[in-house]
């Protein structure tokens, strides 16, 4: 088991304001013992800061890829690895 840390930086967009995505993310988040943030940005994409194992981080990352709920329809993910954010739990940012 890999117990490197890593961070990332992903961009969402598509229909994923107002069905239940940063909720759902917080969810995920917590199952993998990932840390960081989501917020809705003005232009109507998700952005979340991620920082965990890197095993369990690309688990997040794909749970995430493939929608977290059933009511949001993701047209594209960018993701970038970012320097290590630390931060302890995962929150919606505002």
């Amino acid at each position: 088991m890999n117990k490197t840390i890593k961070s990332v930086k992903i961009i969402i967009s598509g229909h994923v304001q107002g069905v239940g995505f940063r909720y759902s993310t917080i969810q995920v988040a917590k199952h993998y013992n990932i840390s960081g943030w989501v917020k809705n940005n003005l232009d109507g994409t998700v952005e979340i800061v991620a920082s965990g194992q890197e095993d369990k981080l690309d688990s997040f990352i794909n749970k995430i890829k493939s929608s977290p709920t059933p009511f949001a329809r993701i047209h594209d993910v960018t993701i970038n690895y970012i320097s290590n954010y630390e931060q302890k739990g995962f929150n919606v940012k505002y």
